[in-house]
């Protein structure tokens, strides 16, 4: 069954133009959520030279990543909330400018301590800036093709960053220094807060009740928060151990709570409504399998050509360049496809030819080549993915309306996060479990090492596989309604004297 995408009716409706400036905020919104995407991976590749210049341990380095990823993805439902209630374009320059100062503390980082510390703080910049301008782009488009094209470029630009970012830290790192990688973001945190407010009227949900749910806005944070550093110890410690075991069991403790919470407030900070569309909520379990995959497979394959291959991080960073080209094909064949094909078949398409791709990888052996070995699998798993991700991001918002668009962006970002987060734990214990049960036996290390990792990209491909099942399940194919039969849009709560901002229903 075909849905289609239309605007949010009322009687009478009140017709909104389209924003002239619709295309130039969607550049300059793009532009900060690649900046915000790339400082999740952008330190991997030099994480050697941060230890060596701040003296880290070797546990404490690796909070370098994980408190990033910890603040980004615990916070993310409230700053989506905060974003839909308080204003998004308010909470998107605060994010920004708390990004900003972040990642200038983190470029001039003297002791370890500092730069955990500011990376912490950069992890909530991000929480309150990136679903703030998701939701700032779904209230610019108007128009449900245009609103489609626009929400698959977002989602191309999320998967770009997250490949490009390697690339980028490979190159500071060899050529320049490591703290160029943090100081990078200073200009295009100062093109935003320049351009943003020239080119974004606010918006902000309609609210009868001014009251704030403080116990739901704890208890879905921390619950979050607890869930993602579990899985983060999960990479260092045993799963059945009670580093891992406590913090799982008490994040989905906090989340049952929350839901009890919201389900008896007046006023819920994450009303229980926003989970009954059935193709929004299976958007968000194939998100959480595409980020759990995502990131096995670049973390996976920085340790084979670092630690197999040998190579440096600059040839490292640049290993991953055709990756970026072949996602942003992807991006461009599932965007133009998509108002006539609809979302469901291409995310089909797009997750079974992704998990093609990991499989020829996993043919991987300590004497392979670049080109002869590599380079077919990463082909086809970066031009599969390129699809994936702009269909994720547009069933994610499957009839969003201007109340909830920021409070939408926050979830699809959090599931990343989390399926990241899994991944990283999941496929590090798998690979180096293995290849330790080889090494017992007799293997030699580099030898059982890259057989761990073809392990996990093979179990990668089957959890890709049951994505494209589940999504042929419970997706609906989404697709744009011709505009000549679009219903007009309503305007949402503009703080702009005169511009009446479209309230998006995806």
């Amino acid at each position: 069954m075909d849905t289609v995408i239309s605007g949010a009716g009322s009687s009478p409706p009140e017709i909104a133009r389209p924003d002239p400036r619709r295309w130039r905020a969607l550049a300059v919104l793009g532009l900060i959520q690649f900046m915000f995407v790339i400082d999740a991976t952008v330190v991997n590749v030099a994480l050697p030279r941060i230890q060596h210049d701040l003296g880290f341990s070797r546990p404490g380095l690796a909070w370098v990543v994980d408190g990033y990823v910890l603040m980004a993805a615990g916070l993310l439902l409230l700053g989506g909330r905060l974003a839909d209630i308080f204003g998004r374009r308010r909470m998107f320059l605060i994010g920004v400018v708390v990004f900003g100062v972040a990642s200038v503390a983190s470029g001039a980082a003297i002791t370890s301590e500092m730069l955990v510390a500011s990376r912490f703080v950069q992890g909530v910049g991000e929480a309150l800036g990136v679903p703030a301008a998701l939701g700032l782009v779904l209230m610019l488009f108007s128009d449900s093709r245009e609103r489609m094209k626009a929400v698959g470029i977002w989602g191309g630009v999320s998967g770009l960053a997250g490949t490009l970012g390697v690339v980028i830290s490979g190159v500071l790192t060899d050529l320049v220094s490591w703290r160029w990688i943090f100081y990078i973001n200073v200009p295009i945190v100062l093109i935003a807060l320049f351009l943003v407010p020239r080119l974004v009227s606010e918006s902000q949900m309609v609210r009868e009740d001014h009251r704030f749910d403080f116990a739901g806005a704890i208890t879905a944070t921390g619950g979050l928060a607890a869930i993602v550093y579990g899985l983060l110890q999960a990479v260092s410690h045993p799963w059945g151990s009670w580093q891992v075991l406590m913090p799982l069991l008490g994040g989905l403790a906090l989340l049952a709570l929350m839901v009890l919470i919201e389900a008896r407030s007046l006023t819920p900070l994450i009303p229980l409504r926003f989970f009954t569309d059935r193709t929004r909520v299976g958007s968000y379990l194939v998100i959480l399998v595409a980020g759990c995959v995502f990131f096995t497979y670049v973390f996976l394959l920085t340790l084979f050509e670092q630690q197999v291959l040998g190579y440096s991080p600059l040839k490292g960073g640049l290993f991953y360049l055709p990756l970026g080209l072949e996602i942003g094909v992807g991006v461009g064949i599932s965007t133009a496809l998509m108002p006539r094909l609809g979302a469901k078949l291409l995310m089909f398409v797009g997750l079974v030819g992704t998990a093609v791709g990991l499989l020829l990888t996993s043919g991987i052996h300590v004497g392979t080549s670049y080109a002869s070995g590599v380079l077919p699998g990463m082909s086809m798993f970066g031009v599969f993915f390129g699809m994936v991700m702009p269909t994720t991001a547009n069933t994610a918002l499957h009839k969003v309306t201007g109340q909830d668009s920021s409070l939408a962006s926050a979830v699809l970002n959090a599931m990343q996060q989390i399926g990241g987060a899994l991944g990283l734990a999941g496929s590090a214990t798998i690979a180096l479990r293995y290849a330790a049960s080889q090494i017992h036996d007799g293997v030699p290390p580099d030898v059982a090492a890259t057989e761990g990792y073809a392990l996990a990209f093979r179990i990668a491909a089957v959890l890709l596989v049951l994505g494209a099942v589940l999504a042929v399940i419970l997706l609906e194919n989404v697709k744009p309604q011709p505009e000549s039969a679009e219903a007009a849009p309503v305007a949402s709560t503009p703080a702009g004297p005169s511009e009446a901002v479209p309230a998006a229903q995806l």
